[in-house]
């Protein structure tokens, strides 16, 4: 494990440990700053609605997966890694431009479709911004990110795009409501085969295309595994994908009354077993040695989903909701079988990316998250503060150190997250000048972001988000 930098007091060696992982941060830039002969390939694998611990190298029980767990002997696994957001679109929105999602309107809005939003094409984006260092840039998997024409991975800096524009589909029909949604660019395509395979199946393809023509490449493979419908790679899959498509009753696709864990785990073993045919590939091209590959989640998990040694889920900022799993192999400069319990969150790839490449966020877009290959390097990082906001039940929360702050519906609370992971002992009254600290540091960091009464939340029924929907949304 690094050294836990984060004790709520400064004490003398808590200064020194602060003052050696910025040395620390330092050293890693200039090892790995500066443009090396060739510039890293980056393959970012994200998972959809992973819990925290439904890995079995995170504790997982009722399922092995064996290929992120070898992953993550051969890298290193993070325990205190966050997603900025407890839902989909708001941590993707934030992955991609590198900063908190609620500087922009497409941050306040989940789910989509009820309003005209999305990501300006205008803004920087981490493929655009790779794409000036030379890269190819791909994504492969689930956009999320605003409808087809006016936004477009292709008119935010990939340079090709396969996937699903939505939040979910179908794993056989690929659809949404019964509408159609899988795309090569901005072409409806139709192709049989359980989605998490073809994903796989595409980014192999991608890694073919890129070790022909030699560019750097950066691939954002975003798998829709584990979210719902829940439907294993089986006969049984198919027969719910076929009771689902026949049903009248838009909840069967939101699968409120289906799936159960022996899906869960088959859905589960697929997307390990997909990953591993990736890697393998890239292995057998010869470009290991020269990608560093990250897996990740989205955010938090939902019903099937193991957070151990958390409480919460998916839409609650409750740590089982925001804290994910996170895995990165970098050849050079992680080490093999490590751990870090240094707190990392989804805007911190931008900088970190753009960094390995030679590269720096666009000033006109300052980035909020942090390089962190001082981290990854098995060092510590310069003192910050995080942040949360969510519209149900108007959730907040701040971490600085180990010490969170969380309002949930005007019920306020303050836990020590390392001693207290399960979030039950609320420290408000024993540490009153930490909590009054972080409830004002809160209320300074939103007067600098967006504020949307009326942003779409988690409150719309199924029915509601059908009668928005139609073929081309």
């Amino acid at each position: 494990m690094t050294k836990d930098l984060w004790s709520p007091a400064l004490t003398r060696r808590g200064a020194i440990g602060s003052v050696l992982g910025t040395a620390a941060l330092a050293a890693a830039g200039r090892a790995v700053g500066r443009t090396p002969a060739r510039k890293p390939n980056i393959l970012y694998i994200m998972a959809d609605d992973m819990g925290y611990a439904d890995l079995s190298c995170y504790g997982r029980q009722e399922y092995r997966t064996e290929v992120l767990d070898r992953l993550a002997q051969q890298g290193i696994r993070f325990t205190h890694a966050y997603a900025n957001s407890a839902v989909c679109t708001a941590s993707r929105v934030a992955l991609i431009t590198g900063r908190y999602q609620y500087r922009l309107p497409i941050g306040l809005q989940e789910p989509l479709g009820i309003q005209d939003v999305g990501l300006p094409p205008e803004v920087p984006t981490v493929a655009s911004l790779l794409r000036k260092q030379g890269y190819a840039t791909s994504l492969v998997g689930k956009w999320h990110l605003g409808s087809f024409p006016k936004y477009d991975p292709l008119k935010s800096g990939y340079d090709e795009f396969w996937g699903l524009r939505g939040g979910g589909v179908d794993y056989y029909t690929h659809a949404y409501n019964g509408h159609p949604d899988l795309w090569d660019g901005d072409t409806r395509v139709e192709e049989a085969g359980y989605m998490t395979d073809l994903l796989a199946d595409r980014t192999i393809q991608t890694l073919d295309k890129r070790k022909r023509d030699g560019r750097p490449f950066f691939i954002s493979l975003h798998f829709t595994a584990p979210h719902w419908p829940w439907e294993g790679p089986d006969e049984e899959g198919k027969a719910e994908s076929a009771r689902i498509a026949a049903s009248a009753n838009p909840a069967a696709y939101f699968h409120f009354d289906g799936g159960k864990m022996a899906t869960y785990a088959a859905m589960m073993r697929s997307l390990d077993a997909n990953i591993g045919r990736v890697l393998a590939r890239l292995a057998e091209l010869g470009l290991e040695e020269d990608t560093i590959v990250v897996f990740t989640s989205d955010n938090g998990g939902e019903r099937f989903s193991d957070t151990w040694p958390f409480t919460g889920k998916k839409t609650e900022l409750l740590e089982g909701g925001i804290r994910v799993p996170a895995i990165v192999r970098w050849p050079g400069v992680t080490r093999a079988g490590t751990t870090s319990d240094v707190p990392t969150m989804t805007m911190d790839w931008l900088p970190t990316f753009l960094a390995a490449a030679g590269g720096a966020p666009d000033p006109g877009y300052p980035t909020d998250g942090l390089d962190i290959r001082a981290a990854l390097q098995g060092h510590g990082l310069p003192d910050r503060t995080l942040y949360w906001r969510f519209k149900n039940h108007d959730q907040k929360a701040v971490r600085r150190g180990r010490m969170k702050y969380l309002s949930i519906g005007g019920n306020e609370f303050l836990f020590d997250v390392v001693d207290d992971p399960l979030e039950r002992a609320n420290l408000k009254d024993r540490q009153p000048e930490t909590f009054a600290a972080l409830k004002q540091a809160f209320a300074e960091w939103n007067a600098g972001m967006l504020n949307d009464p009326n942003a779409p939340s988690y409150t719309f029924t199924p029915q509601e988000l059908a009668d928005h929907f139609g073929p081309d949304d």
